[in-house]
């Protein structure tokens, strides 16, 4: 695919060329010779909710965010996440890139708006991916079960259009804007974002590479814990509706 070399090729991060990745692929999809659409979709959905997500506890050093080490570790937030995606369809001749953005979530729990100032989240990420001839957004972030938790529908992914976030719940509540695009990477940006996070997020780190400890699902209100004790949690961070147009 001319013009797309480097964004099939492995890097530190995207390190699709190890057993971990490999196996987590042949997992998803079990049949290799499956369209790339497809395979998309599947890849899609073994990442969103294969993988659990959680803020709290995550670990930012660099070896901790090659996808080898977010498969083997089971958990991460979208960062982490977005990583594992962008390796997994690089490896089957999809082009990849990391989206940095800035989003504002109405939802956050009371605990993780005071930790992180706000409810404005810096670096949020999702990926961008060469699919039928264009580049598709593809957030395969939030698990199904944290989504219920926090009463927001799922987002799905079909393969051909973007998949982006709900702007509300599933009451008609605001849930999250995108405020600010920071780009596209073909491989993590480690410094940036990680100094990034700690200048707008100093709370969340107990030192420089790792996340404050606990659980979102704890953080869940009573009622919608009762109401389910099969599903997870739902991501944090969110501003005010600023038109941002995605290229």
């Amino acid at each position: 695919m001319t013009g797309f070399a480097t964004l099939l090729r492995p890097t530190e991060f995207l390190d699709f060329d190890t057993a971990a990745v490999r196996e987590f692929v042949s997992r998803a999809l079990h049949d290799a010779s499956l369209p790339l659409e497809e395979a998309a979709v599947k890849l899609y959905y073994a990442v969103r909710d294969g993988i659990r997500y959680e803020i709290y506890g995550s670990d930012l050093s660099r070896t901790s965010l090659r996808a080898s080490a977010i498969i083997a570790g089971g958990s991460g937030f979208c960062i982490h996440k977005s990583i594992v995606y962008a390796a997994a369809v690089r490896s089957i001749g999809i082009p990849s890139r990391l989206v940095f953005t800035d989003v504002r979530n109405h939802l956050a729990s009371p605990r993780l708006r005071e930790l992180v100032g706000g409810n404005v989240f810096h670096y949020h990420c999702l990926v961008s991916i060469y699919l039928n001839h264009r580049w598709i957004k593809v957030t395969p972030v939030f698990n199904m079960a944290l989504c219920y938790l926090f009463g927001m529908k799922p987002l799905e992914f079909d393969g051909r259009d973007d998949s982006l976030h709900h702007p509300f719940d599933d009451q008609g509540r605001k849930y999250m804007e995108f405020i600010r695009i920071h780009g596209e990477f073909d491989d993590l940006p480690y410094q940036q974002v990680l100094d990034g996070l700690r200048r707008e997020h100093p709370k969340l780190f107990v030192n420089d590479v790792k996340m404050r400890g606990g659980a979102l699902t704890a953080e869940v209100s009573p009622t919608r814990a009762q109401e389910s004790s099969w599903i997870a949690p739902c991501e944090a961070g969110a501003i005010q509706p600023v038109k941002v147009q995605f290229g």
